[in-house]
Formats: structure tokens, sequence, C-alpha cells
């Protein structure tokens, strides 16, 4: 399907304590509306609010017809995920957790909630953060299995050994035919075949074939490189460590560092 060009946005996002004024554009096949968008979720529409000389003018379009959203960052989400980053997620819980509220259905509520997903489980709070991503899911089913959230659900199902239910979203994510979905889809089954096998050399062998090594060679393109291959080049150069492969693990590391060095995983 052929979309509209985006549009430059100049707004900022005004976050409050009560509600967000949120900049952005809504294109659908042919056209695109840019000013003051809000999502109806009764209705499953996006209302965009456009100023015309003195009056505001309302348009409404159905989520079916949405072909892009391009919605203006939210205010401090850049400070909370280097926070969640950094290992300091708790004091980004509360901005987090106002943004996937404040930005439901508009782009930046999956972004958030992965982090805000993470920061539950770097603190060990497992059913915290499967709450956090089923009260997105519930809005937004298919967020379960493709997008940036996807990643951090299937993480925590992992955690809290809901391994039927992870298998299922994993099959779904393989198929979706979305590039990032179905990379990190082989690195959390490379995640649960190390989990199940107890971290063994047999474990670390088979999460190597069927899960990282499979994004370190299959996922080498822009712009799911830079978000898959960092996190698959760290883990199999611990599954390379595990099996003794001192040289290859090495030579993991030695990529990881050299193709992503700004990457999370690089500096750990």
């Amino acid at each position: 399907m052929r979309k509209s060009l985006l549009m430059v946005l100049g707004a900022v996002t005004a976050m409050t304590a009560f509600s967000a004024v949120i900049q952005g554009t809504v294109m659908t096949e042919g056209d695109s509306k840019t000013g003051i968008v809000k999502w109806n979720r009764r209705a499953k529409t996006y209302t965009i609010s456009q100023k015309q000389g003195a009056a505001v003018i309302d348009a409404e379009v159905s989520a079916s017809e949405v072909t892009e959203l391009n919605i203006a960052k939210p205010a401090g989400i850049d400070a909370a995920i280097a926070q969640v980053e950094k290992g300091q997620g708790a004091a980004a819980i509360g901005i987090l957790s106002g943004i996937v509220k404040e930005y439901d259905h508009l782009q930046w509520d999956k972004i958030a909630g992965r982090y805000l997903v993470e920061a539950y489980l770097a603190a060990n709070k497992g059913e915290e953060a499967l709450k956090a991503a089923q009260a997105i899911i519930t809005s937004d089913p298919g967020a379960a299995f493709v997008g940036e959230l996807a990643p951090a659900y299937w993480t925590a199902l992992l955690k809290l050994g809901k391994k039927e239910l992870l298998q299922k979203m994993l099959v779904k994510a393989a198929g979706s035919g979305d590039r990032f979905s179905s990379g990190a889809a082989f690195t959390l089954r490379g995640d649960m075949i190390m989990q199940e096998g107890g971290e063994s050399a047999d474990a670390a062998k088979k999460a190597l074939a069927d899960g990282y090594l499979r994004v370190v060679l299959m996922y080498t393109d822009a712009p799911v490189a830079a978000k898959l291959r960092p996190e698959a080049l760290y883990k199999a150069a611990q599954c390379f460590e595990k099996l003794g492969q001192s040289s290859r693990a090495e030579a993991m590391r030695g990529e990881l560092k050299k193709n992503y060095p700004g990457s999370s995983w690089a500096m750990k």
C-alpha cells in the first residue's frame, strides 16, 4: 500500500498531570492530516483537530483506514529509556506508565510499554511486568506478537513459566511477516532453550543453532540489524564460552563492539 509522505512536525508534546496535548500526523491512502490527535477507544477512530484561521476543525478517521502514524515524541521518554538501559529502571516507571496511558494507540505506547516491562523485570517484578504488557495487549491484541512491546512481553512470560502461551506467540511472530518480530522470536527461542536446559553445554549448542546465530547471520539488513543483532551477538558469545570456544566468543564480542558500540549490550 502506498503511503503519504511524512509531514514535518514542529510542535512539541506538552505533558500535564491530567492529559497530553499530542501533536501528530495521521496518514491514510493518498491523504494525511496534521494537528492535535486523539484516540477514541470505543469508536476505534482518530480525531485530528486542525486550526483553520480562527476556527478549529475536527476530522475523524477510522483506524482501519490508517496507513501510518507520525506522532511527536513524548517529553521525557528518551531519559526514561536511558535509565532502564543503565539498570536504573525503577526511577523511570512513573514517566513510562504515564506515557503508556496518555499515548494509547498513538505510536509511543508500545515503545514506552516495552521499557516499562523491562524496568519491572529488572526489578524482579514479573507479575507487574506481565500486567503492564497485558494492559496494552487488551487494547491492541496484535502487540502480543508484533512490534516493540512483544519481546518484552515474551520475556515476562518466560520469567513466569508461561511457556505454552509464549510458544504460541513465537509461532505467530514467525508467521507475521514482520522482520523485527520474527527475528526477536528467534532470540526468545534461544532464551527458552537456555532456561529449559539449565544453561548446559547442550542447551548452549541448541540455543545457538535454533536462536541466536540465526539472528546474527540472517538479520543483517537495516533497520532491524541494529535492533536485533546486538543482543544476539552478546548471547551467542556467552554460549560459545559455555562450549569452550573462546575464540568464537571473542569474535562475537568483537563484532558487537565494532558495529554497535552504542548498544547497551556492548556496554555489558
